[in-house]
């Protein structure tokens, strides 16, 4: 049985100042805390239902196990139907990005993007498509938002998410950078070439004009229906699989 002190301290990482306070997020559900298992995050406890016990009888010694009952489950889950098990996990420190890594590769680059599952899908997308690194603006939702860390799907523990100035990193990069705008060049008609920065705006205001500013390489969706926009997720998920099919040439 879980105390109340437990109770109220895992609730408590429901909020973005807790979380930073504390250094820890939590993860949900088999699937994600299994990928974070060979990960170099460190699972500092697990909370699970019955259901679980067999699964997770060969986890490494120093990961704490507490076997809970629905209803505690339920007061310390985020989700409104709890999958059975949740996860502490520690956030990393902070280590100084090492830019060398975003040579002869492509990245994301977020400015500002708002909606922690439209962050979380872009990262599950990044993994899919063998994107290392996705950049964001230090005014991005929080990575570790349980809505971010749920739409990622355990594809978190596999791609590097960053914040930043992110005119200074631009400044700095040494990159081409592309930028998702409307009045761009064709999407179809980009050449990619080997290495560059792919910058995705707000879902409301899309790219700053501090930002706009450094994009060399504007790039557009042509549209052929009569929609005024594409979720900022999906449009991540087209320029990766266009990247990506032009970068295996």
């Amino acid at each position: 049985m879980l105390s109340k002190s437990q109770i109220g301290f895992i609730k408590s990482l429901h909020q973005k100042k807790y979380r930073k306070e504390h250094g820890i997020f939590i993860i949900e559900g088999i699937k994600s805390i299994l990928e974070f298992v060979p990960s170099p995050y460190q699972i500092q406890s697990i909370y699970f239902l019955d259901q679980y016990q067999s699964l997770l009888s060969k986890l490494p010694a120093n990961i704490k196990l507490f076997e809970v009952t629905s209803a505690e489950l339920e007061k310390i889950s985020t989700l409104q139907a709890p999958q059975g098990i949740l996860a502490l996990v520690s956030i990393p420190a902070d280590t100084l990005f090492d830019k060398s890594t975003l040579k002869n590769t492509f990245s994301l680059v977020l400015d500002g993007v708002q909606d922690p599952g439209n962050l979380g899908t872009m990262i599950r997308t990044a993994d899919w498509f063998g994107f290392k690194n996705v950049i964001c603006s230090n005014h991005t939702v929080e990575v570790y938002n349980p809505k971010t860390v749920q739409a990622t799907m355990g594809s978190l523990c596999r791609v590097n998410v960053s914040y930043h100035d992110l005119p200074l990193f631009l400044k700095e990069a040494g990159l081409p950078v592309f930028g998702a705008m409307l009045d761009g060049n064709s999407l179809y008609e980009t050449e990619w070439g080997t290495e560059g920065l792919v910058v995705l705006g707000n879902e409301g205001q899309g790219v700053s004009p501090e930002v706009v500013a450094l994009i060399d390489r504007p790039v557009t969706i042509p549209r052929v229906g009569l929609a005024e926009s594409l979720n900022v997720a999906v449009s991540a998920a087209i320029f990766c699989a266009d990247i990506s099919r032009n970068f295996k040439k």
